[in-house]
């Protein structure tokens, strides 16, 4: 089983959310910015994903800045209080699977937690090549 949780309007969030279904695999879409968090899932995933709610703090194209969680003297506890309160504070895209919990940012990261890839030449949201013809990544 694959879990994304997943914003439709971010790039490499729908990238990663196709490569997914590219390889064969018909994962659960959590639309995290309808459905919020809960403070035990953020705290579940970060730790599953080797994440701190500040290293997890998506810091572009969201409230952290207006919200002064860009401050280093902010503390994770704060940051993930900010978190349950405007969802889309969390970077995304995360995915979950049997291999692990990773922040796939970039796309490409999902991979390593794919048991099959998709047919290769497989391109990145940027239209940077992924994999090529015989589906291999180029790092």
């Amino acid at each position: 089983m694959i879990v994304i949780y997943h914003n439709p309007d971010c790039g490499t969030s729908r990238n990663v959310l196709q490569v997914i279904k590219d390889a064969g695999y018909q994962p659960t879409v959590i639309e995290y910015l309808q459905v919020g968090w809960t403070q035990a899932q953020l705290l579940g995933l970060f730790a599953a994903a080797d994440l701190t709610p500040r290293t997890a703090l998506r810091t572009s194209k969201s409230p952290a800045q207006a919200l002064g969680l860009l401050d280093e003297g902010v503390s994770d506890d704060t940051i993930l209080q900010a978190m349950l309160e405007h969802p889309v504070l969390v970077n995304r895209p995360i995915v979950c699977t049997a291999k692990g919990v990773k922040l796939c940012r970039p796309s490409e990261t999902v991979l390593a937690l794919l048991d099959k890839w998709p047919a290769g030449p497989y391109y990145k949201e940027d239209g940077e090549m992924m994999l090529d013809e015989q589906g291999h990544y180029l790092a």
